[in-house]
């Protein structure tokens, strides 16, 4: 099986998993998050603290009492991540005065080049509710591997900077810091309202 590459950024986006992926350690590190993701038996998820878009400290636990839409990404990505981002904010309009309910969380893989202004600059431009958290190279990676996020920067013939490839999925985490599910590329908002109630219907049972 294999991931299928996905927008300019490199994204990969979910696909058949499997000995495709073997002949690269890269591909191979990437085929292991997602075998773990995708078979329901692995450990998912896990407390963080980070820095925000002002500067703050901020916990996962900060968000207690609401359910967590977390996405990992960087500002330089021309397609995948904007388009993913502009999903969640729609989102938030689709959940109308129960938007409240809900807090999404941009991390940042690229904290080399996303500074607290640029990613104050862009959450703002998809919804000014969104979170946007930096940290360390090493805290970046360690919160990536706790959610089975794959990332790895890449740099390509004829360009002078680097991209980066990464998963892109969308984590909702329960209204206690707990991982429930992950939406794959290309879910559209309505499908993600329709789940998202769902989990808010059982975290008020």
């Amino acid at each position: 099986m294999r991931l299928a590459r996905r927008g300019a950024c490199g994204a990969l986006a979910l696909g058949l998993l499997g000995s495709a992926l073997a002949d690269t350690p890269r591909r191979a590190g990437a085929a292991q998050l997602m075998n773990e993701l995708m078979s329901g038996t692995a450990t998912v998820g896990g407390p963080f603290t980070l820095s925000d878009q002002h500067g703050k400290r901020r916990s996962l636990s900060d968000f207690s009492g609401k359910l967590v839409l977390l996405y990992f990404g960087y500002t330089f990505c021309p397609d995948v991540c904007p388009t993913d981002l502009l999903a969640i904010a729609r989102l938030m309009v689709l959940m109308g005065p129960d938007a409240h309910k809900l807090q999404p969380v941009f991390v940042t893989l690229d904290p080399a080049r996303d500074s607290a202004t640029l990613l104050r600059e862009y959450v703002a431009a998809f919804d000014a509710r969104i979170v946007a958290l930096r940290g360390s190279e090493a805290e970046t990676r360690r919160i990536a591997t706790l959610y089975k996020t794959y990332y790895e920067k890449v740099r390509r013939a004829g360009f002078k900077t680097y991209v980066i490839d990464h998963t892109a999925f969308v984590y909702l985490i329960d209204r206690e810091g707990r991982y429930v599910a992950f939406f794959p590329p290309g879910t559209t908002p309505e499908r993600m309202r329709v789940m998202v109630r769902e989990a808010l219907a059982q975290s008020e049972r």
